[in-house]
């Protein structure tokens, strides 16, 4: 049995080495996809981590709301923030066109006398809780003067952008609104308090009720930070593993229609043996080809100004999902084979439902945007499986007990196809 094995083996070995260029496009193809899906979307990641969302900033209010706001922007990573337009004073008029034509993603506008009409509805305020008025016959008398900021958006934008950008914006407006509002209120009752030693004093400024402190719930004692690396490495090394299923296929189809495998048949040997040499060959394959992409993430994309690939704690944890992945990887190529009747078929079949699954799986779209159906779609696709594991190994400091049900539904995952090509070949013989 053991010399059968071997014997498959040395055959699918020789066979793969006979094909160069077909063996090159397996390890050169998924390198250069990782290059170029990496270098698109560091861009992404650094005009949001590094550089921030580009903002055109006009203060026509020229008080505090505008000064604080501006001051508060250019203080914040969240966005690069601009008050002139190609070396000029930006206007209204200006930043509207700059923004149509996608020189800034957001542009803000402070109207003029906007923190005078704050404080002059805040006296106006305290006026009517002092004499006791009624407020809602104040309304019904004069209209209370609103502050209206305007935010230009880039119809082109993505919108998970913008709805950062603008939240955290009017969450520090809001802020700076109830800053000008206190003091005022406190400049307010202390003009009417005789007793000055009494008065409320504008301690509002100087203190800060609530702090914000951003920490990544990882187990690594480093600060991983999610990047293009972080993502695209293991995400596009998993795609190019379950791709291999294509080229195994139609090696399974080839045999087929050479006869080879008709003459294996008459042999006492079951056909999941005569596979098991595909198998252990093709699982290597996969094995290489994801030694590769470490080494490209780690050695090559630093080379271009990229971060380096961080592996997190768990080299164990990191063999035992590649291992799984790998031989669900194979397992799911045999399958396609089989079921398949010609090489044509086997291609399309390979072809449409990996990319599929791959979409499903978070590797092109991250699942936690997708909606709740999706998302429920998405946890059945191995490729999804895989990828949360190495999710948990290299961001969230994960160990081997991390990702052992992520490994035991790979291999799951792998027993069921092997159950269906043992059943599809038997059905196929007795035709």
């Amino acid at each position: 049995m053991l010399h059968k094995l071997l014997a498959t083996v040395k055959k699918e070995v020789l066979l793969l080495l006979r094909d160069k260029v077909g063996l090159s496009i397996l390890f050169i193809m998924p390198m250069v996809l990782i290059f170029v899906m990496t270098l698109v979307q560091d861009s992404a990641f650094k005009t949001m981590n590094e550089k921030g969302i580009p903002v055109v900033f006009i203060d026509n209010d020229k008080d505090s709301l505008g000064i604080q706001i501006e001051r508060g922007l250019k203080a914040n990573d969240l966005c690069y923030l601009s008050d002139s337009i190609d070396g000029k004073p930006a206007s209204v008029e200006t930043a509207q066109k700059a923004v149509q034509e996608g020189k800034f993603l957001v542009g803000i506008v402070i109207p003029k006398g906007a923190t005078e009409a704050i404080r002059k509805n805040v006296t106006e305020l305290v006026n009517q809780t002092l004499n006791g008025e009624d407020s809602a016959k104040h309304k019904s008398a004069g209209k209370t003067d609103s502050v209206e900021i305007t935010i230009l958006i880039d119809p082109v934008a993505k919108k998970s952008f913008l709805i950062s950008m603008t939240s955290n914006l009017r969450e520090f407006i809001s802020e700076v609104k109830t800053k000008i509002m206190f003091q005022t209120f406190s400049e307010q009752v202390a003009e009417i308090i005789p007793d000055k030693q009494n008065a409320p004093t504008n301690s509002y400024q100087k203190s800060q009720i609530i702090k914000y402190k951003e920490l990544y719930a990882s187990k690594s004692e480093d600060k991983i930070v999610p990047n293009a690396v972080q993502h695209n490495v293991p995400a596009w090394t998993i795609f190019a593993m379950f791709f291999i299923a294509i080229p195994l296929s139609s090696s399974i189809l080839k045999e087929k229609n050479e006869g080879s495998v008709f003459r294996l048949h008459t042999m006492p040997t079951p056909y999941l043996l005569l596979v098991n040499g595909k198998i252990i060959v093709y699982v290597i394959v996969c094995l290489i080809q994801f030694v590769l992409m470490l080494s490209v993430g780690q050695i090559f994309l630093p080379m271009l100004g990229l971060p380096a690939l961080v592996l997190g704690n768990s080299i164990a944890g990191i063999m035992l999902l590649t291992g799984a992945t790998a031989f669900a990887a194979t397992g799911y190529g045999v399958m396609v084979g089989t079921l398949a009747s010609t090489e044509h078929q086997a291609a399309i079949m390979g072809s449409l439902s990996i990319l599929l699954l791959s979409a499903l799986g978070g590797i092109w779209v991250p699942s936690y945007v997708m909606p709740e159906v999706m998302r429920n779609i998405s946890a059945w696709s191995p490729l999804n499986w895989s990828l949360e594991g190495f999710y948990k190994l290299f961001l969230r400091g994960g160990h081997v007990s991390d990702v052992l049900g992520e490994t035991l539904k790979l291999l799951l995952f792998f027993l069921a196809t092997m159950t269906v090509t043992s059943i599809a070949n038997r059905k196929k013989r007795t035709v």
